[in-house]
């Protein structure tokens, strides 16, 4: 389960020390926060909270957490990347999926789980031109995985 709370549909790949998350987040024009927020910049609530359809990856790897938006991304195409990878995981074989040119998952089967590597490439501009990263995310147990993609597709439908 991820240790995002985001309102919107996540996918998270990884353990609580090192993980990728591709997440669309929604703010609640009814929460105190977003509330306050947006009366501190002139705005209202539901306006401050914006329409719910930027999608965004969120990384970290033992506490040096990342994150960018990822203009232009939209719901099929975070559904095709989900769908691709359980395809892949089905397969049993090792394989490559990405995502974009953002996110690219490299994964070899382990016993019931999957030794997973994520290289990210962040967009240009962001922070200065960040340099791209690979994170090991280790061995993801293959049920959990299969049962997160499930739930993410719904989320999306």
């Amino acid at each position: 389960m991820s240790p995002i709370a985001m309102g919107g549909p996540a996918l998270f790949i990884g353990t609580d020390t090192v993980y990728v998350a591709l997440v669309r987040p929604e703010l609640d024009p009814a929460d105190p926060g977003v509330r306050l927020a947006a009366e501190q910049a002139g705005v209202s609530p539901e306006e401050f909270a914006g329409p719910g359809n930027v999608w965004a990856l969120m990384l970290d790897e033992g506490g040096e957490g990342d994150g960018f938006e990822l203009p232009g991304a939209r719901d099929i195409e975070a559904d095709d990347f989900a769908e691709q990878l359980q395809r892949s995981l089905a397969a049993a074989e090792p394989f490559t999926a990405e995502a974009g040119n953002f996110l690219r998952l490299e994964a070899r089967p382990a016993g019931d789980a999957w030794v997973v590597t994520a290289r990210v490439t962040p967009p240009e501009g962001h922070e200065d031109g960040a340099a791209p990263q690979t994170l090991e995310l280790g061995a993801l147990p293959a049920a959990e995985l299969l049962a997160d993609l499930e739930e993410f597709r719904r989320a999306l439908a």
